[in-house]
Order: structure tokens, then C-alpha cells, then sequence
């Protein structure tokens, strides 16, 4: 399964590391849902859960998961062989 992220909420700051909850929608299914960031690195991680971003000219981005040397793990959108700001960009909650 692959949901697509619609928006962000930022709690503390303005980098990636502050995005503490996620919108996103199953584009199979139809089904919206909100999670932490917590949930949905879990869900990439252990359960080889798919997440992408996309603009308004259909140009997709993968979420990665970042392994920071401290602090919690966070996602970031990975494009073309870079770590970008796809999810800063999105709408905020």
C-alpha cells in the first residue's frame, strides 16, 4: 500500500524534524486518515509501508525515513537522488 501525504502539522520549529502529524490519503482505496510522524515512520520502517508527496503538475516525491545522530527519526521527501522539501511545502493543520 502506498498513501500519498496531503499535509503537515509543525510543532516547535520549521524544519522536518518538527513534523509531528501527517494527512495523507490511500489513492487505491479512497480512505484519509491522520497519524504522527512517529506512527508513520514505524509503518515504513517495520512494515515496508510505501508514502509519497505530489505537486500540482502530478511530479511525485518519496518519503524517506531520516536516521539523525540524535533526536528522533523524521521523514523528508527523496527525489532524484536528493533529500528535498516536498513536505514543508504542503498545506499546514
Amino acid at each position: 500500500m502506498a498513501i500519498r501525504i496531503t499535509a503537515i502539522r509543525l510543532t516547535g520549529g520549521e524544519g522536518h524534524e518538527h513534523i509531528s502529524r501527517l494527512w495523507w490519503i490511500n489513492p487505491a482505496t479512497g480512505k484519509a486518515d491522520d497519524n504522527t510522524r512517529a506512527k508513520i515512520v514505524s509503518w515504513i520502517e517495520d512494515e515496508n509501508g510505501k508514502a509519497f508527496v505530489e505537486d500540482g503538475n502530478g511530479n511525485r516525491a518519496d518519503v524517506g525515513v531520516v536516521t539523525p545522530s540524535t533526536g528522533p527519526k523524521y521523514l523528508r521527501t527523496h527525489a532524484n537522488g536528493r533529500w528535498t522539501d516536498n513536505l514543508l511545502a504542503l498545506p499546514r493543520k
